[in-house]
């Protein structure tokens, strides 16, 4: 009776040594980590926007996170040459008010008191663009604290910018924009990522 060529690797081996447990799984050798699925190790999680997971891999930032970032920068510009502008406005009205030949001293005492006032809210403005920049530049590596104090900063901008209408409506608009695409499911994975990197 034959079994076949010895030669053919297909057909029945006879008194050759055969691999033990040839066409079954092996156990891993020690020190190595089990492997799943035909070899291959398990896949990292997928993050949704590029990394793949993997530690050490960036994601990319969201279109919506960039809008808001750049909102973020544009709202900070226009506070700038608002404050400017009220800082500048309250000494023109100072020096419109000695011209006029005002003598009293009750209307020299309001006109103070009005200047320090625009000073005051100039100066406000322009620390509040300040506080806007330093959010728009930590959009790259901040965490959720970025996130919400892009948040609160826009719902103050919301509120400054209805006392201000009908020249307020762009910086309304930034603000309730800026809101919508940070509050976002994107938004709010792209804040938290550092927290699911293992």
């Amino acid at each position: 009776m034959s079994f076949g060529d010895p030669n053919n690797p297909y057909g029945q081996q006879q008194g050759q040594g055969q691999q033990p447990g040839y066409g079954y799984p092996q156990q891993a050798p020690q020190g190595v980590p089990p492997q799943q699925g035909y070899g291959y190790p398990a896949a990292p999680p997928i993050s949704p926007y590029g990394g793949g997971g993997y530690p050490g891999v960036a994601m990319e930032m969201p279109g919506g996170v960039k809008a808001a970032r750049v909102m973020l920068w544009i709202s900070a510009a226009f506070n700038v040459i608002g404050g400017l502008a009220v800082i500048g406005m309250s000494f023109a009205i100072d020096s419109e008010l000695e011209k006029s030949g005002a003598s009293s001293a009750d209307v020299d005492a309001f006109a103070d008191l009005g200047q320090g006032i625009l000073i005051g809210l100039g100066i406000f403005s322009l620390i509040f663009a300040a506080f806007g920049m330093v959010l728009a530049a930590k959009f790259r590596s901040g965490g959720n604290g970025v996130r919400i104090g892009t948040i609160v900063y826009s719902s103050i901008s919301v509120l400054f910018s209805l006392f201000s209408l009908p020249l307020g409506i762009v910086g309304l608009a930034l603000a309730v924009l800026c809101i919508v695409f940070v509050a976002k499911s994107d938004g709010s994975a792209w804040f938290n990522r550092n927290k699911q990197q293992y």
